[in-house]
């Protein structure tokens, strides 16, 4: 004992010391590697925020860009080449298209000579060739087509989303204009902080829509040469502009790798949340510090104490963690449950004696003649009869186990009460060609227990051994069970050994569980050993089990000696 004061005793002096001269080293490194991570995270978070933006922008203007390509192409489907050439058709058509989207401004048909034949718009357009125009050249062998912005015979910035058909011999080309304006802004409209900003750029670096922070349509961006490079999904980079600003970029293609969406904001407002939170992060950790040094000594003290109380409580709460909480819920539900099924037992048992009684009256009146039907009816009432009585045994252990009743503790010999006790089972073992032993039982064990709860403890535990030796061994003379009673320091010992099959490791975990048993189907109810334990633990004593499968089984009980 005196050896254990003096461990704890130098460990107490090792933790303290640990915790106010050690950790100012590590602390310090910690706070710097900490520091380092916390600052990559957000930036990380930030980039992934800048990049997510993107995507969902990039995503948004090309549903923009299919939706106007599906309404052009339904117009298509729609009308003949016969009818699109007739102005009051075409008329009709932009109009269903302007429904659709006010991004429309106009349409034309033309054929695969590059003729405008039909249009209907605010310009002069029709009658006019496009054949060596470059969109034309390029619609023309393509089923759908987005053009790059351009000036065109109107000479105002536009782009134009074509359709090729070839249908009856003919082939002709539908295109649609989009309000170039309209559709810049809806690009331009993203807002990151203060300086955030997207735009479209082509793959020569042309503006295809307006910059908020200075580049005009058809013009060629001073500053994204480097972001042109073809690359997948979504990127992002910090680069300064040709003023010298950096900006934080996330850059994705789209309209079949022809645009390049840029979204771009300024490294100081991108990462100002990182400036804020880096001046936290040194407060907390400077008073972190001096949280430690005084904390010290409380944080010692109660460390110690909860490793000695770990040391001491973990074997009990290894063992009846599980057991406690299973054995409380059963304890509040089973007496409900068993009186519930009494109550039907006891219908069953009196039609059963009734059927009984009347059978007795038929045979005597001679109404039912001897025979092997008799017999088949008489069995079956006596199989009845069996059941019932199960069933009620049954019925009585649940309520036992769940029943809360006063002990009354007295003082008695537990090696005279085991003595007594395994007298019972003395004509059992004879009967079964088991040996029974008793050791050092004329020696007194005075212990304070309820002598019938004890009584029950025993005959259970003395039961499962002769099942278990008559499991193994029948009637063949081999089987062995020992009891023995000795006092060891200020504790009473009673052993219960058979010879018996013995338990296999994994069911030995569960031991103890309610309505968890070795025994064949409908020989155990699971419950006599949970009883057992929750008695001992209210006597103040525990109950253990040490078995190894085919040598046998020994569970030892423990009680506090008395005077």
């Amino acid at each position: 004992m005196q050896e254990k004061k003096n461990h704890y005793q130098v460990l107490r002096n090792k933790v303290l010391a640990l915790l106010i001269i050690v950790p100012l080293i590590p602390f310090i490194v910690a706070l710097a590697i900490g520091y380092s991570y916390f600052t990559k995270s957000l930036e990380n978070n930030n980039v992934d925020k800048i990049k997510r933006i993107a995507e969902d922008h990039r995503a948004m203007i090309q549903m923009f860009l299919d939706e106007r390509k599906s309404d052009l192409n339904l117009i298509a489907e729609t009308y003949s080449y016969q009818e699109l050439i007739q102005p009051d058709n075409l008329g009709a058509a932009l109009l269903l298209l302007k429904e659709k989207s006010g991004a429309f401004v106009d349409l034309g048909l033309f054929d695969e000579k590059g003729n405008h034949l039909a249009y209907k718009g605010p310009y002069k357009l029709s009658g006019k060739n496009y054949a060596k125009e470059q969109w034309f050249k390029k619609a023309v062998t393509s089923q759908y087509f987005i053009s790059d912005v351009f000036l065109g015979f109107r000479r105002i910035p536009h782009f134009i989303i074509a359709i090729t058909q070839k249908k009856n011999g003919h082939t002709w080309v539908l295109r649609a204009t989009i309000d170039t304006y309209l559709f810049s802004e809806m690009v331009r409209k993203v807002r990151i902080g203060k300086s955030g900003e997207a735009y479209i750029l082509n793959n020569e670096g042309i503006f295809q829509t307006l910059r908020r922070s200075g580049g005009e349509l058809l013009t060629k961006s001073p500053d994204d040469d480097s972001l042109l490079k073809p690359h997948q999904g979504t990127i992002s980079l910090l680069k300064a502009d040709t003023k010298g600003e950096e900006y934080l970029y996330a850059t994705c293609w789209l309209n079949d790798d022809n645009w390049l969406l840029i979204v771009r904001q300024g490294k100081e407002d991108a990462f100002q949340a990182l400036n804020d939170a880096s001046i936290q992060v040194i407060l907390i950790c400077i008073l972190g510090i001096v949280f430690i040094i005084g904390l010290a000594f409380y944080i010692t003290n109660r460390l110690i104490t909860q490793i000695e109380k770990a040391e001491t409580d973990k074997e009990k709460l290894d063992q009846q963690l599980i057991v406690a909480g299973r054995l409380a819920e059963i304890g509040e539900m089973s007496a409900g449950f068993a009186h519930e099924i009494n109550n039907p037992l006891q219908v069953i048992r009196a039609e059963q004696k009734l059927m009984e009684t009347i059978m007795q009256e038929m045979v005597q009146k001679g109404d039912l003649l001897q025979g092997e039907d008799l017999n088949e009816l008489i069995e079956s009432l006596n199989q009845i009869q069996i059941q019932i009585d199960r069933c009620a045994q049954i019925t009585q252990s649940v309520l036992k186990f769940a029943r809360k009743t006063d002990p009354n503790p007295q003082r008695l010999n537990l090696a005279d009460f085991v003595g007594q006790a395994s007298l019972l089972f003395s004509k059992k073992a004879q009967v079964s060609g088991v040996s029974l032993e008793l050791k050092n039982t004329s020696q007194p064990c005075w212990v304070n227990a309820d002598p019938g709860q004890l009584q029950q403890v025993v005959l259970n535990l003395l039961n499962n051994a002769f099942d278990a030796v008559e499991a193994k061994y029948g009637g063949q003379g081999e089987g062995l069970v020992t009891v023995n009673v000795e006092a060891l320091e200020a504790q009473a010992l009673l052993s219960i050994k058979d010879n018996g099959k013995g338990i296999n490791s994994e069911d030995l975990k569960r031991i103890f569980t309610p309505f968890f048993t070795t025994k064949p189907v409908g020989q155990g109810t699971g419950l006599g050993l949970p009883v057992c334990y929750g008695i001992v633990e209210k006597m103040g004593g525990s109950i253990k089990v040490q078995s190894t499968l085919g040598k046998g089984s020994t569970f030892i009980i423990t009680l506090p000696l008395i005077d």
